[in-house]
């Protein structure tokens, strides 16, 4: 939801939720309970609603953790995996087995190249009576429909490796050959079927007493035509056996040997319906899937639409000290810090309310979706101070609780909601919101200005001096003061972007104006071709965007002034919800802005006649020293605010605005501006939210 350096401290948190949520108008949830625990997705497959998937994930502890299972009877510790010690876990659904060999490094080859696709791979070991295979596998896949899709792609993938193998679907039906007391007995037991030629692997399971038990699984079949083939054959080669189906409805582990990561780790299959695993015993569980950050609590395993689901589930008030560090930067005053921690707090007790099943299996998720959550390497003694301080303080409205959405920088004035999704909402409104200013403190000016070969572009102040000269029509000149000074393209650093122009000392460049550095209060985006805007629109409006774009005007604006209806060649662009169009300009910090067309201006006539000229065509200009024809391409002009602008040749849209978010709700940046000026958190929440009053529950 943000931008590099200081803008990443700020607005993760609501920019988007309520975009995706389906634009509906925010409400409340009655006030019940204090909400003890919260859950937090971090892998899960919901389609459109949100998508994050993963083949398996690795998980360690600096304590011990356990692994168990988290049923209606509560959470269950089978086994115990020490400090420090790496175990992966997966869920038991659809895959394609690529291969298997004693091969090693053809093996590694394989996993290689298929961790470059989009068929995520695992490798397991296994041993054997003859030694160790290994075990190739793709997936996981939402149907055994498309599994067998996939089979083709795998198979070009690791066609080098195959060696006469042909991969195949594999699934979750599996043969029970009986249980034992020991994990040891049950890894001889699957030895000596692997040995008649069966696939035959350990499964952890819970005894009716609470302790773990092993049972020997056979094959891996897609359906019941596979599994019932598969019985036949093993009652045929080994009639000493006991077979029975393995009872889906039961929750239990695969327990294999992981080597994909490069080293053996223990790898925890889940399987079962509706089953939920559970590690837990660790204030720190890293997730190395997850940029290798730790976090609080617990974590739940599930399967959802046949892909892995992560949960965290930890308690409330600890989510908010990572949450609210995450969010905005512990350095800020307690008073900034207690507004964000009540309106976080305000924010996921709504989500966690009965009333939200958005998330399906968890109450909000740990990405900008919902509320930035980087777990404990965001957490500060300031923020836990702040969150302990407004322990219970929540932001209620008409007795619910309030969904307190907020974003980093709402550019001077916050939205109204009218803005944002079309309807209203009694805790908000467009107020004020003067503290914004607070972002660009400190920062540097740049200068926009028009080069000698026609080029412009923007230089910071402290790299240019003005000489003390003007041109004919009055404007300034500069020249740099170090050797290679960068012109560019937009008046911030930009290391993905290259420079429009160097400039060396003794150069001279023609100011055309003087700008703040492009961040989360005012900012500079563009210019966009026609093509561009074309592309960036497309899919996002009701009916087909004119092409070209030949005009892109703002012809409507809400009460704070952002743009509640742009039009292109005179044609409405009918996005379904005006906050829309940021996404649909190529993702706009903001929709407070101005649209420039570089490569056009409108002149307006002694009779009050106005004509549009372009960077194409030419000029007749009457001044003192006569009539005279000037080009348009290079032609500076001023507007009424002394504002000069070089006209290009070709047609450009150049956005030009404020604040960074929706603008919705308390602006973190506004809060810091002031808390700065002495507002306590209290002022603070109730000027950016109306009609609302701070209860401790």
């Amino acid at each position: 939801m943000k931008v590099p350096k200081v803008v990443s401290w700020c607005g993760k948190g609501l920019i988007s939720v309520l975009l995706a949520a389906g634009c509906f108008p925010l409400s409340g949830k009655a006030l019940a309970q204090p909400v003890d625990q919260i859950r937090v997705g971090m892998f899960m497959d919901l389609g459109s609603t949100y998508k994050s998937t993963t083949a398996a994930v690795t998980l360690s502890s600096s304590q011990a953790l356990t692994v168990g299972f988290n049923t209606s009877a509560g959470h269950s510790s089978l086994v115990s995996l020490g400090a420090g010690e790496t175990a992966r876990f997966s869920v038991d659904g659809f895959r394609v087995k690529v291969l298997e060999t004693a091969d090693l490094s053809a093996a590694t080859a394989a996993y290689k190249k298929l961790a470059a696709t989009a068929d995520k791979p695992i490798l397991f070991a296994a041993a054997t009576s003859a030694g160790q295979v290994y075990q190739l596998y793709a997936g996981y896949y939402a149907s055994e429909q498309t599994a067998a899709a996939a089979v083709g792609r795998v198979s070009a993938a690791a066609s080098a490796y195959l060696n006469g193998q042909t991969p195949a679907v594999k699934g979750a039906k599996h043969i029970s050959a009986g249980m034992y007391a020991s994990e040891a007995e049950a890894v001889s037991a699957a030895i000596s079927i692997k040995a008649a030629g069966f696939d035959a692997m350990v499964a952890l399971q819970q005894a009716p007493d609470g302790s773990s038990r092993y049972g020997v699984w056979i094959g891996e079949a897609a359906n019941d035509s596979d599994l019932a083939a598969l019985r036949a054959s093993v009652s045929s080669k080994l009639p000493q056996l006991t077979l029975s189906d393995v009872d889906a409805n039961l929750p239990a582990f695969i327990v294999r040997q992981d080597v994909s990561l490069g080293q053996a780790v223990k790898h925890y299959q889940l399987s079962g319906n509706d089953a939920k695993g559970w590690i837990d015993g660790g204030s720190d569980i890293k997730v190395q899937e997850r940029s290798a950050r730790s976090y609080r609590g617990a974590m739940e395993i599930s399967s959802l639409n046949g892909q892995l689901a992560l949960v965290n589930v930890l308690p409330f008030e600890q989510y908010l000290y990572a949450v609210v560090g995450g969010e905005v930067p512990s350095s800020w005053s307690a008073e900034a810090l207690k507004a964000q921690a009540v309106a976080a707090r305000s924010y996921a007790e709504f989500q966690a309310g009965s009333q939200s099943s958005r998330f399906k299996i968890a109450d909000v998720v740990d990405t900008t979706l919902s509320q930035a959550y980087n777990g404990i390497s965001s957490e500060s003694p300031s923020v836990i101070q702040a969150v302990d301080a407004t322990q219970g303080e929540v932001l209620m409205s008409n007795g619910k609780v309030v969904e307190a959405v907020f974003s980093s920088n709402a550019g001077g004035v916050s939205a109204d909601p009218t803005e944002v999704w079309n309807s209203g909402g009694d805790a908000f409104a467009s107020v004020s919101s003067e503290g914004d200013a607070a972002a660009v403190k400190g920062q540097k000016m740049w200068y926009h200005v028009l080069l000698p070969s026609g080029a412009n572009g923007y230089v910071r102040e402290d790299n240019v001096k003005e000489t003390g000269t003007f041109t004919g029509g009055g404007l300034a000149k500069i020249t740099v003061t170090a050797k290679d000074t960068n012109v560019r393209p937009l008046p911030q650093i930009q290391s993905d972007a290259n420079p429009v122009a160097k400039l060396n000392p003794g150069e001279t460049a023609v100011v055309l104006e003087k700008v703040e550095e492009s961040g989360t209060y005012s900012w500079v985006r563009g210019p966009y071709t026609s093509a561009e805007l074309l592309k960036s629109l497309q899919g996002k409006t009701a009916t087909a965007v004119p092409s070209p774009i030949l005009t892109l005007q703002v012809t409507q604006r809400g009460p704070s002034g952002r743009a509640t209806e742009v039009k292109a060649n005179g044609q409405i662009l009918d996005v379904k919800y005006p906050d829309l169009f940021r996404s649909a300009f190529n993702g706009l910090p903001s929709t407070l802005f101005d649209i420039v067309q570089t490569g056009s201006y409108t002149v307006l006539s002694a009779n009050g006649t106005t004509s549009k000229m372009t960077g194409a065509s030419s000029t007749t200009v009457l001044s003192a020293s006569g009539q005279s024809t000037v080009q348009g391409s290079g032609t500076v002009i001023m507007n009424g605010d002394q504002n000069a602008r070089s006209i290009d040749k070709g047609e450009g849209f150049m956005f030009m605005g404020r604040g960074n978010g929706h603008g919705l709700g308390l602006s973190q940046w506004g809060a810091k501006g002031m808390a700065d000026a002495g507002y306590g958190y209290q002022d603070i929440l109730k000027h950016y939210y109306q009609n609302v009053t701070i209860i401790k529950e």
